[in-house]
């Protein structure tokens, strides 16, 4: 499979066994689509001023690029697809897969979760209107003009 081609997903919940239903000794990879293999995400520095916020415009400006919080903790999201990722959703690499996949474990992964975000950040628009929003800029107003008031009719 190419790196870049990100392989659909079925539909959530889908012939999905429910994790509290797997049996004891059970393997939740075997019913899953390998959601944690179709993504990076990287813990990024919490922006303060306006310019770090520019700088992740300029990020969410690059495809499949996008950036989330959970807690107060924001975090640079890359939607690509691990090129070792077989069609069965299975790792190719398996016996000499990374560390860090071999430390993964599902016991807290996102395997019943929808990828819903409460703050998410996918275009350069929504990115520039957070920023208007919480680092306007002296001089500036991030709100509409007054409007004209009407002409009386005579």
């Amino acid at each position: 499979m190419a790196v870049d081609t990100l392989k659909p997903l079925p539909a959530f919940g889908v012939n999905k066994i429910r994790r509290e239903d797997l049996p004891k000794g059970g393997n939740l990879c075997e019913h899953c689509t390998a959601k944690c293999c179709h993504y990076i995400a990287v813990p990024y520095e919490t922006p303060t001023e306006f310019d770090d916020m520019e700088y992740i415009r300029w990020v969410v400006l690059h495809h499949r690029a996008t950036f989330f919080k959970e807690d107060e903790d924001w975090y640079l999201l890359v939607h690509t697809v691990c090129e070792k990722l077989q069609d069965d959703y299975r790792c190719g690499v398996y016996d000499t897969r990374p560390q860090i996949c071999r430390d993964y474990t599902t016991k807290n992964c996102e395997y019943d979760e929808d990828w819903t975000y409460d703050f998410y950040l996918e275009t350069h628009e929504q990115v520039w209107e957070y920023t208007e929003a919480m680092y306007p800029q002296k001089g500036e107003s991030i709100r509409s003009r007054k409007p004209e008031p009407l002409a009386v009719l005579a």
